[in-house]
Parts: C-alpha cells; structure tokens; sequence
C-alpha cells in the first residue's frame, strides 16, 4: 500500500510556475501566435483549444506588426473574447522588437522555446511537414497549453552587460581560433620553434619573438642569422610591451634563436605559411586587446550594478568572470531560488531512474537554456573528433554504432557490415533463437561447464 507524502520542492515550484503563467495567458484571452520572419510574418488567431479563429500573413518588417496586434485585438473580440496574449519564438533580435511593440500596446507577451516547437509538429499530424502557418499555429497550442515562459525584460544596464558579453564571448572564439592556427602552421614549417618553450602560446617572449622572427625572416627562418642576435634581442624587447610583458626569458629567446637554424619542416610550404602565420599573429593580437578593453567595460558596468564586492568575495571567481557569468544569465533576482540558477545554466544532475533502477546521474545533456541563448548557449558541446584515441568511423558503419580499435576474437569473422554483437545484444543481433558459444562449449552439446578443482 502507498504512502501519501507532501508535495516535492519541484512540484511547489512547478504549480507556482504555472499560476502565474495562467495570470498571463487567462482563458478570456484568445491567443495570436507569429511566427516570425524578416519580410513574412505568419499570424494566427486561436482560442485555448487551438481552434484556429483566424489567419493572416503580413507582408512586412517586425516594427510594422502593429497594425496587425490591432487586428488580432479585433478578431478576438469578435468571437467574444476580452482581448489578446501574444506568442512567439525567441529567435534572433526580432522578437524583442515584438516585445516593444507589445509593451506599447499594453499586451502581454510569452515566448516559446523553438526547440518544444520542433518536437511538436511532428506530433502534430505525424509528419514533418514545416510551413510558417503551421509553425504559427503550434505556437498556438504550445502557449495554450502553458508550455511557455515569461521572456527577460532586462533595463538598460543589465542590457548592456548582455551584448558585452555576446561580444566577449565572440572575440574568445577569434583569439582561440586565432592561436591554433599559428601553431598549426608553425608545427608544419618550423617545428623546432613549437618546442621553444613549454607552453609556447602562453608565453609572452615567444609570441614577441616568433613575431619578429616571422617578420624579419622573409619566408626562411635561417635568414635572421644576418640580424645578429644582438639586434634580434633588442628587437624582441621592443615586441614584448606590444604583447604586455616587461621581462624577457632568456632561455626562451635563445630557445628561438636556435630554432632558427634547424631546416625541420615542408620545405615548399614555409615562406607562404610564415607570411600567414605573421598576419594570423596581427589578429591574434588584435583580438586579445580588443578582449582586454572589452572587458574593462563589463567591469565598469559591474561597479555600476554596485555588484563588484559581491563577486569578488567568491573564492576562485574573478571580477571578469562574475561579470561574463551574469551577462549570460541576467539578474539573478529574476530566478526564485538558487537552484533555479543552476538549473538554467544545465548544471544541476539530472534524473535516471525507474522504478527500482537507478542510473549515474551526470549533468543535463541539454541545459534549459542552450535553446535560447541562456548561460550553456554561447559554450554549447564539441563534437568527438577522430584522434588517435578515437578512431574514424568506416563509412559501412551506421552512426550510431561505436568504432571499435581492434577487432576481438568473436569479430574476426565477421564482415565490415555486420552487426555489434556483444553482451546484451546477442537476440537482437542474431536472433531470438541463436546463442553464442564460449569457448569452453565448443564441441560439447550438453553446455555443461568444467568446474574449477582445488589442488590438495
């Protein structure tokens, strides 16, 4: 017999949730769902079973809908509702310009994830059939439905940390990209300059001396014996303050000085890759300062949010990363609880259990927010690459079927295109009535296993 037990933090959390999304979208509202578009907007008109009241396609820009959320406004009253809520995906920038407009007209605004949209129009009529009017009309039934939120009203302070951030996050990508490039165009035609120094990319000295090493070599690295080592030093020094350092590693510096002189590398590709690798150099610098600027900006906004003390008394999180952390999250205050928090940032665990079973727990395979643009969105999830510890896949294997290194003693036999056969899987693999033999079965019928005897 069951035990009753009070409702869960979750199921508290989950049934305030919804109130206050019933205050939103109430049943004397009818619906109108946009799907939205840079010319062509899909509107539709719904009541809360997604009956469909009317239908409309605007040929024009968002900052035109007006004319059409006064139609809608119409057309609801019509068929005797009190008014409109209005619905709509967050893709892009154009649906804060919807909710600009719906701010001025006094209507409500939900949003929508694209991801839940995807999902339901299959399990609209069973197909995959996609058009912006049926897309339009599953907003509809999503927002009926109270499978929506409330979209971030941010003012114009928390605003602005949000788009340095996007930008931060942006110039991150470049300098990163930047920074592989060059190694992998140096480990091409000059490794021996890889192999200066322990991390190469890290250190200030070697970036200041590849750069002037690539600009004054002329595409042959054994060229810059005619500098001298002295003036190539004093070359050096004058690169490092480009680069932020004071102080130059001497050991370092004598590491590339040498490098110089060794011919290791593609002979017929070393002077196009080191004119590359001295413009790739150009950008990466270029990103790195623009990087640093930006983020005196973001902790200017911080001190403006009166929110730096706060940050900095986190063992282990610096201004600039509090300050990169909030500008994808918002205000914390918008979130009820600090779980809440967390959870939007996909890094509480996840359930895994039924029944009886209980599985690992690791954190969400997709946040909540990656969807729309939340704190895992700007980061997302790298895809395995091939390496030595990951083999490519052949191209008879079916995705989702592991590659395997080496073949074991039961897939010698098998072709390229046959089936993983491996515990678990034996009846699916080869059949229901088919089992494997071991090898201590072979040549026997009963099945009967040896048993182990004890000496003495």
């Amino acid at each position: 017999m069951g035990h009753r037990s009070r409702l869960s933090r979750g199921d508290a959390r989950r049934n305030a949730r919804l109130t206050r999304l019933r205050g939103i979208v109430r049943p004397e509202l009818a619906v109108l769902a946009i799907d939205l578009a840079d010319d062509k907007q899909a509107v539709v008109v719904a009541d809360h079973d997604s009956r469909v009241l009317a239908r409309r396609t605007a040929r024009c820009r968002v900052w035109q809908l007006d004319q059409v959320l006064s139609w809608g406004q119409e057309i609801a009253r019509a068929h005797g509702f009190a008014g409109i809520v209005v619905a709509c995906e967050p893709t892009g920038h154009r649906w804060r310009i919807v909710a600009e407009l719906t701010a001025a007209l006094g209507l409500e605004l939900v949003c929508v994830q694209p991801l839940l949209v995807s999902r339901a129009r299959e399990a609209e009529d069973f197909t995959r059939d996609k058009s912006d009017a049926k897309d339009a009309t599953i907003i509809a039934r999503l927002a009926s439905e109270l499978r929506c939120y409330l979209p971030e009203r941010p003012d114009a302070t928390w605003a602005r940390l949000r788009q340095l951030g996007a930008r931060r996050a942006e110039l991150t990508t470049r300098a990163t990209a930047a920074s592989q490039q060059l190694r992998d165009l140096l480990e091409a035609v000059w490794p021996a300059v890889v192999a200066a120094a322990a991390q190469p990319l890290d250190s200030l000295t070697w970036r200041a001396a590849v750069r002037v090493a690539v600009s004054h070599a002329g595409g042959d690295p054994a060229s810059l014996a005619r500098l001298g080592r002295a003036r190539f030093a004093r070359a050096v020094a004058a690169e490092l303050g480009r680069w932020g350092g004071q102080r130059r590693c001497h050991r370092i510096l004598a590491a590339v000085w040498a490098a110089a002189s060794d011919p290791t590398g593609v002979a017929a590709q070393r002077p196009g890759a080191l004119e590359r690798a001295g413009l790739v150099m150009d950008d990466w610098h270029g990103a790195l300062t623009a990087l640093a600027n930006l983020e005196t900006r973001m902790l200017a906004v911080l001190d403006a949010l009166d929110l730096t003390g706060l940050v900095t008394s986190i063992q282990g999180l610096s201004a600039v990363g509090a300050a990169a952390i909030l500008a994808e999250t918002g205000d914390p205050a918008r979130f009820d609880t600090a779980r809440a928090l967390v959870k939007h940032a996909g890094l509480c665990p996840r359930d895994n259990a039924s029944g009886a079973a209980a599985g690992k727990t690791p954190s969400r395979a997709r946040p909540p927010a990656a969807a729309g643009g939340g704190l895992a969105g700007g980061v997302g999830r790298v895809a395995p690459q091939p390496g030595p510890c990951r083999p490519l896949r052949p191209l008879d294997r079916p995705p989702g079927q592991p590659a395997h290194r080496r073949p074991g003693p039961y897939r010698a036999g098998r072709g390229p295109a046959a089936p993983v056969v491996g515990r678990g899987h034996q009846a699916r693999a080869l059949g229901s009535g088919h089992r494997r033999r071991r090898p201590w079965q072979a040549g026997r019928q009963g099945g009967d296993r040896p048993r182990r005897v004890r000496p003495g």
